[in-house]
């Protein structure tokens, strides 16, 4: 990923530069679990056997942000196995952390992954913010972007450029919307106590180990360092998306889409805030 100094222009997700995981990354955990694919180390897999599972971080945190890689996941039988790409402050802030995410939740052999979208702000994990979708390729047999858009008052998630959610900031969710300076972070571990079936298919680990490859890295956004002088400007001066990418938002929602929370009754009689909006934060 690479850090761009500069936050003045009008922003746009089209040119930005790439960067290798030297540049940008550090190994998180399972150091031996996470290997480049190519001399340059812009291209790096994490894996997940019966021993540990692994991931890695960024170097620095950011204050609103662009997030984008391409990201291609493991096959076969996957029941149980979480594969994430999120932002998240959870360390500097143990009980009111924000966090950003994307979630891969792996399936019995056959069957399709299910893609989760979540956000808490201010540690409001007893409010989560869940959609899940199908998706119109096979994520195992390609690379495929996966993007995140973050500004003081938008976030929008994209697959392939393709706009799946967004959620706009009310007056009305208080804390719930992330503020905080967070960083990045990719992930593989075992989730079987919830990511199948509610916990029904467990992680089978004769079928390990489980490798989720990682590239094409991109971070457009202001380092949270004090030492920087930069601003966010370029990022907020998103206002939403344009009719045609609300028209292809639309399109994946009626065909891919699978669960909302503001749609969850039994979860949230009361919708929260944002659902009220058209298009029920999307």
């Amino acid at each position: 990923m690479a850090f761009i100094p500069s936050c003045v222009l009008g922003f746009s997700s089209h040119g930005l530069p790439t960067s290798s995981f030297n540049e940008s990354f550090i190994r998180l955990f399972g150091n031996d679990h996470v290997i480049f694919l190519d001399d340059e180390r812009k291209s790096v897999q994490i894996s997940l056997d019966q021993s540990s599972g692994s991931g890695f971080a960024s170097q620095l945190t950011y204050l609103y942000s662009y997030v984008s890689a391409s990201i291609k996941l493991p096959g076969n039988y996957t029941a149980g196995v979480v594969v994430s790409y999120y932002t998240s402050n959870g360390d500097e802030y143990k009980t009111n952390h924000d966090e950003i995410d994307f979630e891969f939740l792996g399936n019995t052999g056959g069957r399709p992954w299910t893609l989760q979208t979540n956000l808490y702000g201010n540690g409001s994990t007893g409010r989560g913010r869940e959609e899940r979708y199908t998706l119109w390729f096979d994520p195992t047999q390609d690379f495929h972007s996966y993007s995140i858009l973050w500004t003081s008052t938008w976030i929008v998630y994209y697959v392939d450029d393709v706009p799946v959610r967004v959620v706009q900031k009310i007056d009305a969710m208080g804390g719930d919307f992330p503020s905080k300076a967070m960083t990045l972070f990719a992930t593989i571990w075992d989730g079987s106590n919830w990511a199948t079936g509610g916990g029904r298919d467990k992680v089978d680990y004769k079928y390990a180990p489980f490798t989720a490859k990682y590239s094409s890295f991109v971070l457009y956004g202001c380092s949270a360092n004090p030492a920087r002088e930069e601003s966010a400007t370029d990022l907020n001066s998103f206002n939403g998306l344009t009719a045609e990418r609300k028209g292809r938002m639309e399109k994946f929602r009626i065909e891919h889409l699978t669960y909302t929370y503001c749609n969850d009754r039994s979860r949230y009689p009361t919708p929260l805030p944002e659902c009220n909006l058209r298009g029920k934060s999307s």
